[in-house]
């Protein structure tokens, strides 16, 4: 008999979180939305999760099951913005207006004709240097290939990269091969330099 009586209440709440979702969801995510949340998609999906575990609980029928979706969209809304003040500011980068630019390697190579000097500077890096360094810019892999191909870590291959990008501009610079000019003034690609 309980057991009856359990898969009764858990059918009618089923049927209940549905409706409630079917009829509310939009006006949430409205809601949402006009609060100026960036995914207001997912963030009513958290509401109804949090609903879900809830549903049972509701009283005071339509109006009461409204407010408490209400209440919790709010609360979601609110958390967005506390997080929000507690975390750095993010900007849409603008490339031109980076002041932080110098050339990357492949461009002081291209820009100054190294043509025939590449050769003895890349073996002048350590052989798994010299393997990102081709996998990455001459074979123009991804580094989840380069790290793949290599059967190394992505932060591995990043590391690997770095210094072998370091090693290079150390050694062009000692050579005196050129005079370091901002990456704005060559008229080709850049690299931000952090």
């Amino acid at each position: 008999m309980r057991a009856r009586a359990k898969a009764t209440d858990e059918s009618s709440e089923a049927s209940l979180f549905s409706d409630a979702y079917r009829e509310f969801a939009p006006g949430v995510r409205g809601y949402l939305h006009a609060r100026g949340l960036p995914d207001p998609e997912a963030v009513t999906h958290d509401v109804f999760i949090a609903l879900h575990e809830r549903i049972g609980t509701v009283t005071g029928g339509r109006a009461g099951l409204k407010t408490l979706i209400y209440t919790i969209a709010h609360a979601r809304c609110v958390d967005h913005y506390r997080q929000r003040a507690r975390g750095p500011a993010f900007e849409p980068y603008e490339p031109d207006n980076e002041t932080r630019l110098v050339p990357s390697a492949e461009d002081i190579v291209m820009t100054h004709g190294f043509g025939s000097n590449v050769l003895p500077l890349l073996d002048s890096l350590s052989a798994e240097q010299r393997e990102v360094i081709a996998l990455r810019v001459i074979a123009d892999l991804s580094l989840e290939d380069t790290a793949a191909v290599m059967d190394r870590s992505v932060g591995a291959v990043k590391q690997l990269q770095r210094r072998a990008l370091v090693s290079l501009r150390q050694r062009v610079e000692n050579a005196g091969h050129i005079d370091l000019v901002p990456a704005t003034q060559l008229g080709v690609g850049k690299v931000a330099m952090s």
